[in-house]
């Protein structure tokens, strides 16, 4: 029913992501968290709306927004949230900083699990927190978290700020219902809040399921900070609109009180209506994506096996991200850059930017038309092959 296949021409519109193709033409770009396939019609067409209204001055949330938030959680998470606790910002991002300024002191320890999004250390550190990273296993093929590890590191730091990635970003780990149970019983234990960064929650694949922290533990919502959006979902990030769910009201007000302190509480009106116009009218557009970006993985996990048996590709369980490991080819990381950008002509997210632990690794965007991906593939395979230690 919706297009998937057809490759909208992102060059010359000011696309972070394709900036560096407008002036390397041969260059496909595979990083930044954005798709490449056209937005759910319906979210075009109340855009267009919008630009008839003739006056775009500031507007507010409608109640029809906060119940379109409230029934997408509830059917699609089972998560029941009242509209009190919900509250607007313009990216998840920004949201992280709110809750480390409110939640947190200058110099206290904050501790995240690596690898992991990138913008979790930066942030941490901009605003002079004691970053504590806390190393990700990986056994059979997937992420696990350390937890006689990450209960040390909690206690020898006196953490105050648990950042969890959830689903994982870059690995695609969906964490399971006992392993979020654990991540909330150290927070309640330790007196940790919980901030959950939960942006790619509704991108969940090959059957398995997420559950928001708050789901696992009615008792977690105590302690906790959920973060999410429609915007990675519906690829509609640059319309700026995400939400903070906070259940517990002294948390939700030291959070908002920050918020209006750093005047963060102005959100684009077209981040208002697209968010509304997705969680009302997109689950379908939603399923049929879902459909592609499984087919899109499949097709790169395979074609690595055959045509470059070095390379390791983590499964994702949810995402459109995938963490390849090069580390058997032998390149340094400026080699591997190199390798990929210049040769194959593709560009990745290095993996050293999400942490010591993404040495050798990189970041592939699967979110494209097929076409793409297989040239993508047998650009990099290619260019691989050329190594003298394969």
């Amino acid at each position: 029913m919706y297009n998937f296949t057809d490759k909208p021409n992102r060059l010359n519109t000011h696309s972070i992501k394709w900036v560096e193709t407008e002036a390397n033409p041969e260059l496909l770009p595979l990083w930044i968290a954005d798709m490449d396939f056209k937005v759910l019609p319906e979210i075009k067409e109340a855009i267009k709306s919008f630009a008839d209204y003739d006056v775009y001055g500031y507007s507010y949330a409608p109640d029809s927004l906060y119940q379109a938030i409230i029934n997408w959680e509830e059917k699609e998470h089972g998560y029941k949230i009242s509209k009190d606790d919900i509250t607007f910002i313009d990216g998840v991002v920004p949201g992280i900083s709110i809750a480390i300024q409110a939640c947190t002191e200058v110099g206290d320890a904050i501790i995240i699990n690596s690898p992991v999004y990138h913008p979790f250390a930066r942030t941490i550190k901009l605003n002079e927190r004691k970053l504590v990273a806390n190393s990700l296993l990986e056994h059979d093929g997937r992420f696990e978290i350390d937890f006689e590890s990450l209960e040390q590191d909690i206690v020898k730091n006196d953490v105050k700020l648990y950042i969890l990635c959830s689903p994982h970003n870059p690995g695609g780990r969906v964490w399971s219902k006992e392993e979020l149970v654990k991540i909330g019983q150290l927070c309640k234990k330790y007196g940790v809040i919980l901030l959950a960064d939960e942006i790619h929650q509704d991108l969940v694949l090959f059957g398995n399921t997420h559950h928001s922290i708050n789901t696992v533990n009615p008792d977690f919502s105590d302690f906790t900070v959920v973060l999410t959006a429609a915007t990675k979902t519906f690829n509609i990030a640059g319309t700026k609109n995400s939400f903070a769910i906070i259940e517990n009201q002294e948390l939700r007000e030291r959070f908002r009180a920050i918020q209006l302190r750093n005047n963060q509480s102005e959100i684009s009106t077209i981040g208002y209506i697209a968010t509304e116009v997705a969680y009302n009218n997109g689950l379908e557009w939603l399923k049929e994506l879902k459909v592609v970006l499984e087919d899109n993985i499949n097709y790169l996990i395979e074609y690595f096996k055959v045509n470059a048996p070095k390379l390791k590709v983590m499964e994702p369980q949810g995402t459109y991200l995938l963490w390849l490991d090069f580390t058997e080819y032998g390149l340094d990381d400026s080699e591997l850059d190199r390798l990929l950008k210049e040769d194959a002509k593709v560009e990745l997210n290095q993996g050293i930017d999400f942490g010591p632990e993404g040495i050798g690794h990189a970041r592939l965007n699967v979110a494209t038309p097929l076409e793409i991906i297989k040239e993508a593939g047998k650009r990099i395979a290619g260019s691989l092959a050329k190594i003298n230690n394969i």
